[in-house]
């Protein structure tokens, strides 16, 4: 196994192929008759399994499946960190947070670490997804939530934005820009708060004063927290509202970062784990699909503009998110965490008449952050080199075969980790205390219990760890 230094990897790149504007690099049309439109739509903090058409029998979202059911669903799609600002910044860059440094020279696993990246390296800049589209050809559109630091925000990086909303303003005026002529394909990136909302739920029920300030998302929660008239408070819950977890307890031999966060970081994260009984936790979960439901309309109003405007089969339409949420599983609620109600996000694609519909595949490892990059770039005609470790996933989209990753590498703030193919996890915690982990989802898929010591895993323990040290993160 070949270790990769990134930096290195990337600085050789670029002078071999002259950096963006090489010819080489450019590939033509590839058999379609134009480059495809592209519309990257993502939602703020929402779990694979907050979707209908991935068997959620608690809500409904009429506008994900139908992306789904006319294309492709991954279900082992993953995020490279679990937290918004450092997940955004691998979307924008395809490489991992902890690439960068922020203003302390330290590499930035959190929002705050994140937000204060000082330097953007030259090697960096020409090579975002932005940088390669605009040389593509294709006209950069944004609209909805950032989170960026200054040196990554879309106007820096070329998009012309169309609305700094986050809802459904934003997205009734995507819907007016794709119904407008455009003289070239267009990159739209629609980037959705909700979910998000959630999280001011266990904040305003720990009495945090001066909420003033939270007075759209507050009203958007209270919405989804509304028990429907003519229902009374036993019928609700013993008829509508989703039912506790499997794995409600906290994890045995929790680690001791968990703990950091919960009593340290974000004490209002405390606070739910030690004062929720079943039916608070019971009512999160309903609020979290109600939320889910509503970004769900906004994005439904993307797609009615699409099939009105006739562009629908010259557009390839994308679908995740920058993160999970725990949602009561082990006492938690919100992200940072290594779980994969944290981890593992929606993942889904639709070009009409390019991609088989109906497609679901719950085999291949896929990181939204290192592999959306590359994907775009070739349905764009060009090549696009970020992290090495990052792939097109275009023959996965259309069925063809294709050699595949084993394992994928997931950073946070507490630790990194590995996820292989085979459905086990390999974690190294760093904060308080270096603790490895060793997961195994095929036997226990709610993570309540680490199998590190495990005699029958001792093998497989010994070659995640290898690969976790030589091929997704050396330098730590």
């Amino acid at each position: 196994m070949v270790t990769i230094d990134r930096r290195s990897f990337l600085k050789t790149t670029i002078a071999g192929v002259g950096a963006l504007a090489a010819p080489s690099l450019l590939r033509g049309a590839a058999n379609f008759p134009k480059k495809p439109n592209i519309i990257f739509i993502f939602t703020d903090q929402q779990r694979a399994s907050m979707m209908s058409c991935a068997g959620n029998s608690y809500l409904k979202t009429p506008a994900m499946d139908y992306i789904a059911e006319n294309g492709i669903r991954f279900t082992r799609a993953y995020t490279t960190n679990p937290v918004c600002s450092p997940a955004r910044v691998s979307l924008t860059t395809g490489r991992f947070a902890g690439y960068f440094k922020d203003k302390r020279g330290k590499a930035p696993r959190s929002n705050a670490e994140s937000m204060h990246i000082k330097n953007i390296p030259d090697e960096v800049k020409s090579t975002t997804m932005a940088a390669y589209l605009k040389q593509a050809g294709y006209e950069l559109i944004y609209g909805g939530k950032q989170h960026l630091p200054k040196g990554l925000n879309p106007k820096t990086l070329g998009f012309r934005v169309i609305s700094n909303d986050q809802r459904s303003q934003m997205a009734q005026v995507a819907a007016e820009e794709i119904t407008k002529d455009h003289s070239k394909p267009f990159f739209m990136v629609l980037a959705f708060i909700n979910p998000h909302d959630i999280c001011y739920m266990p904040i305003r029920d720990q009495g945090q004063k001066n909420l003033d300030r939270l007075a759209t998302q507050l009203k958007h929660l209270d919405a989804a927290m509304l028990i429907p008239e003519g229902v009374s408070e036993d019928e609700f819950y013993e008829t509508l509202c989703p039912p506790l977890p499997e794995n409600l307890e906290p994890q045995a031999d929790e680690s001791d970062g968990i703990r950091k966060l919960l009593f340290q970081t974000w004490n209002y994260k405390a606070y739910a784990r030690d004062n929720y009984d079943e039916r608070r936790w019971r009512m999160h979960r309903y609020a979290y699909c109600r939320l889910t439901e509503m970004v769900d309309s906004e994005i439904q109003i993307v797609l009615d503009a699409l099939k009105r405007s006739g562009k629908e089969e010259e557009t390839l339409v994308l679908f995740s998110s920058d993160h999970g949420e725990m949602d009561s599983s082990h006492r938690l609620q919100e992200k940072n965490t290594l779980y994969e109600e944290a981890t593992n996000v929606p993942f889904v694609a639709m070009w009409k008449g390019h991609i088989p519909a109906g497609r679901l595949d719950e085999k291949h490892l896929i990181s939204n952050g290192l592999d959306l990059l590359p994907t775009v770039c070739d349905y764009a005609g060009i090549k696009g080199v970020a992290d090495p470790r990052g792939r097109s996933l275009r023959q996965l989209f259309e069925n063809k075969p294709v050699e595949w990753r084993k394992t994928l590498g997931v950073e946070c703030m507490i630790g990194r980790m590995i996820v292989s193919e085979d459905r086990f996890k390999y974690i190294k915690y760093d904060v308080e205390e270096t603790k490895e982990h060793l997961l195994n989802l095929n036997e226990d898929p709610y993570e309540t219990k680490h199998f590190t010591d495990d005699p029958r895993f001792a093998e497989r323990l010994k070659e995640l760890k290898a690969e976790y040290e030589q091929e997704w993160f050396p330098e730590f």
